[in-house]
């Protein structure tokens, strides 16, 4: 069966650079200092900066009206300030740039809610788990299709998928045989390609879906599900990602993170107001090193 894939390219590799000062009065750039041979934490310490990559998915991390907020976004400004850096870069950049750009040096760490998948292990290194999610369908409203998961629209045989070139419902959908899509390189751009009938449905997390549609009239969300592959369901979980030789600066950030995941409050404090629950707390059990093996699903 041959793919049949369109791409629509929205966003740019890196759409804009915006400095946030976590602490008024802060310098934000170079303080001066030779930073030669430094690690990467030692630098950004040094500084006082380090720079953030975002995809601009929303409640995750996006800029609006120049400034930068979300989920991520949030746990960041308290996590690196704890660590004596008050200053996030924030650069926006399509989703399949992160990585790339990441270990090309462009940016330090990408805040993007990234699931943690083997081939993405593979290419760098992840955080402890962060963001626990599920995926629903971004439909016109009334739902036309009657689609309520990625078996429903496989099965249906007449659906025009979108899906986030490089994001795990694009690997689902690989994985389901679904040949008949449309590949977006944001969130914003798969809604777009809904409204105009570019699509008939749009895959992501439920979170970002949900939050997205909130206020639109001509597109609604199915429910949310856990998508099952070969009988396995799929666990989805995010985490910040970081180059595989920044041991120490990924050593440092993982013992901030688990002060907040460690105390439901202390997560619900940061990421609630971006519409994310206690659902969406990772369990104490689960690993990063249990997700790059592939052992969940």
């Amino acid at each position: 069966m041959t793919k049949r894939t369109t791409r629509i390219g929205i966003a740019t590799a890196a759409i804009g650079t915006l400095t946030l000062g976590l602490l008024a009065g802060c310098a934000s750039g170079d303080s001066g200092g030779d930073t030669e041979g430094m690690t990467t934490l030692e630098k950004a310490q040094e500084e006082g900066t380090i720079t953030l990559a975002v995809a601009s998915e929303q409640p995750y991390s996006w800029v609006e009206d120049g400034e930068p907020t979300g989920a991520t976004i949030a746990m960041h400004e308290q996590i690196f300030s704890s660590l004596g850096i008050d200053n996030l870069e924030i650069e926006e950049v399509a989703w399949d740039n992160l990585i790339p750009g990441l270990n090309a040096g462009r940016w330090d760490v990408i805040s993007a809610g990234m699931s943690i998948l083997p081939d993405r292990c593979a290419e760098a290194a992840f955080s402890d788990p962060e963001i626990m999610y599920t995926t629903t369908l971004a439909v016109p409203a009334g739902n036309p299709k009657g689609l309520s998961d990625l078996d429903s629209v496989a099965e249906a045989g007449d659906v025009k998928l979108a899906v986030q070139s490089g994001a795990i419902e694009d690997g689902y959908a690989e994985d389901l045989g679904i040949t008949d899509t449309v590949e977006v390189d944001s969130a914003s751009a798969g809604l777009e390609a809904v409204q105009a009938g570019l699509a008939d449905a749009f895959a992501l997390t439920a979170v970002s879906l949900n939050w997205m549609t909130e206020d639109m009239d001509d597109l609604e969300t199915t429910e949310a599900f856990v998508q099952t592959i070969d009988g396995v369901e799929q666990i989805g979980a995010g985490a910040t990602v970081f180059r595989q030789d920044d041991t120490e600066l990924l050593e440092a950030y993982n013992e901030e993170l688990a002060k907040i995941t460690g105390e439901e409050q202390s997560y619900l404090d940061l990421v609630e107001p971006f519409g994310f629950t206690a659902e969406n707390l990772p369990p104490a059990d689960l690993t990063t090193e249990q997700l790059c093996a592939g052992e969940l699903g």
